[in-house]
């Protein structure tokens, strides 16, 4: 049974606020917190280094986290790697592939910055990009992405759910495509890994990016990284941790993941992420799914019923609503949601202004949902947004 009053005990803040903007980042479980607390009050010192009891500890209980977070994503645990954020993950890939001038990368036009600019850097080495647009619904179609491609396409970059439309993509259809053309798939996992059930396998991308913060409900400075070959990427940094032996005039890199974990990581924020991982299989993926889900219907719906407010994404969306009031920016409306009931969403471009220009737009009001959300909390959004409408 999922007990939604039960969950909400495990966020305090929320009886403080509502909170609409997990999109952008969620809250963290006190479970996780205290797991969190544990390692700096009873155990604390470096991961992979020492042989006292207390570094033994802390490289247990890390590794133990990266092993909960390859089993939830059913990734292979030697080429999990943690990062600071999807941003970094995907990064790690732009930069760490071999690029030949001429070389080239599609990507499409609702995806988030972290999922854009990597790429389009990649012009300063002569790498050609191709952005291909969705239908009005946010929707990309694999066959666009099959007519973009050239001879010398090496990527295909696509997010698995877009943070402005809420639209979920075809992402396995696209990966078959890539693997039958010999080209590289990266997926950027950051709106669906916890939402949704992923399974990196039967996606079957080279690369799954996401983030600890977002709907895994881990701390923020976490990230993941898993992929198919680690032996094509090269790491973005070296140093303490990554390497086997070392001279004065050679070194030899460990194997993945200590190759790619150059340095002290974000110990405890790994650990976090570990609690939290293990917190969302508790509830279900499958439950929260459904749970989100109904909420962001119920949204769409009752804001859509409002005179002067516009939605956008598909009807069948992940837990993410975005809209508009005719005659009021985000910014003010958001605000407003704010200041008179507590209402935390997100307004502006989502960094994602690429797809929002191309909507025509100055930016929207986005009310994302997280598994702690309730039925009453989107009706009290709905009847704000109304008394908001007849300011107008």
């Amino acid at each position: 049974m999922y007990d939604i009053e039960l969950i909400r005990e495990d966020f305090p803040v929320l009886k403080d606020v509502i909170y609409f903007d997990n999109g952008a980042t969620t809250q963290t479980p006190v479970q996780a917190v205290r797991a969190m607390e544990d390692y700096f009050f009873k155990y604390a010192a470096n991961h992979g280094r020492g042989a006292h009891g207390l570094a033994r500890q802390t490289t247990e209980h890390y590794e133990n986290a990266r092993e909960t977070v390859a089993r939830f994503l059913n990734a292979p645990e030697e080429n999990t790697v943690f990062t600071r954020n999807t941003t970094e993950s995907i990064n790690l890939v732009a930069q760490g592939l071999q690029w030949e001038k001429g070389d080239h990368v599609i990507t499409t036009l609702v995806e988030h910055h972290s999922n854009l600019l990597p790429w389009m850097r990649l012009r300063e080495q002569g790498v050609e990009m191709t952005v291909v647009e969705p239908d009005d619904y946010g929707i990309v179609d694999p066959a666009k992405i099959e007519e973009a491609i050239t001879n010398r396409t090496k990527v295909i970059a696509v997010t698995h759910i877009s943070n402005v439309f809420g639209s979920v993509q075809d992402v396995e259809s696209i990966c078959k495509l890539a693997g039958e053309n010999g080209i590289l798939s990266v997926i950027d996992g950051a709106q669906s890994a916890g939402h949704t059930p992923v399974d990196f396998e039967k996606i079957g991308c080279d690369f799954f990016a996401a983030p600890g913060h977002k709907a895994l409900l881990g701390p923020q400075g976490t990230g993941i990284l898993c992929m198919k070959d680690p032996s094509i990427v090269k790491p973005l940094n070296i140093g303490g941790g990554a390497v086997t032996s070392v001279t004065t005039t050679s070194y030899e890199l460990d194997r993945s993941p200590s190759r790619f974990e150059a340095g002290t990581p974000n110990i405890p924020g790994v650990i976090g992420l570990g609690r939290a991982v293990e917190y969302v299989e508790e509830l279900g993926v499958e439950n929260i799914e459904s749970h989100e889900k109904k909420l962001a219907k119920k949204a769409a719906k009752g804001l859509a019923a409002i005179d002067g407010i516009k939605i956008y994404g598909p009807e069948d969306r992940a837990p993410v609503v975005p809209f508009n009031l005719n005659g009021m920016h985000p910014h003010d409306v958001a605000l407003i949601l704010d200041e008179t009931r507590r209402i935390c969403v997100r307004s502006g471009y989502h960094c994602a202004m690429p797809g929002i220009v191309h909507m025509g737009l100055e930016g929207t009001v986005r009310a994302s949902f997280g598994p702690y959300n309730t039925s009453e909390e989107v009706e009290l959004l709905i009847e704000t947004m109304e008394e908001i409408a007849l300011l107008i």
